[in-house]
């Protein structure tokens, strides 16, 4: 069984078990050690009975700048998930829905309009499971990822921006059904 609790920087010396997955993003010590000082309701994770990391969440609250305002690719305050990661041997255990709800809870706290996310447009698996928690396709942005895991020939690989609707967002203004025929460019995304 799984305790579920918020990040602490000794962890860090624990994450390999979920890092060797190809699919999960490694971040320098830098990166991890800003969110845990930013955000750190935003950033738990999944703990073994022995210790070890089995899962973790890594998420912020944020909104475009101001000078994004007029554009349409403006984004309003939301919560972000950066990652979301669990062990080969601990998947299909319920470990990243729980992840995911106690991000949600927290993005509620924090009155966000909507979680938002990015993954790779072959991860499938990752699709269904964010489309089984209410998440959908807002917009595909193109070449988003520089590699490609499935064809290392290919320039990068696109993105899906998934989002769901937190309890502000009352008339679903913020996100869309026909997403995946919405398509920008990374620069077109903050």
């Amino acid at each position: 069984m799984a305790s579920f609790r918020r990040f602490r920087p000794d962890d860090l010396d624990k994450f390999s078990k979920c890092n060797l997955d190809p699919l999960t993003e490694t971040y320098d010590l830098s990166f991890y050690l800003q969110y845990f000082a930013k955000w750190p309701t935003l950033f738990q994770v999944a703990e073994d009975p022995n210790g070890n990391i089995i899962g973790y969440i890594m998420g912020k609250l944020e909104s475009s700048p101001d000078y994004f305002k007029y554009s349409d690719h403006y984004l309003p305050w939301h919560a972000h998930i950066t990652a979301l990661t669990v062990a080969p041997e601990a998947r299909r255990l319920g470990i990243g829905k729980i992840l995911t709800e106690n991000l949600e809870v927290a993005a509620e706290a924090g009155s966000a309009w909507f979680v938002d996310l990015f993954v790779r447009k072959s991860n499938t698996r990752a699709i269904n499971f964010y489309e089984s928690m209410g998440y959908n396709v807002y917009r595909v942005v193109k070449d988003y990822y520089g590699d490609n895991v499935n064809d290392p020939t290919a320039h990068g690989e696109d993105a899906y921006d998934m989002r769901k609707p937190m309890s502000r967002d009352k008339t679903l203004k913020h996100i869309r059904e026909d997403g995946r025929s919405h398509a920008v460019h990374p620069e077109d995304v903050f």
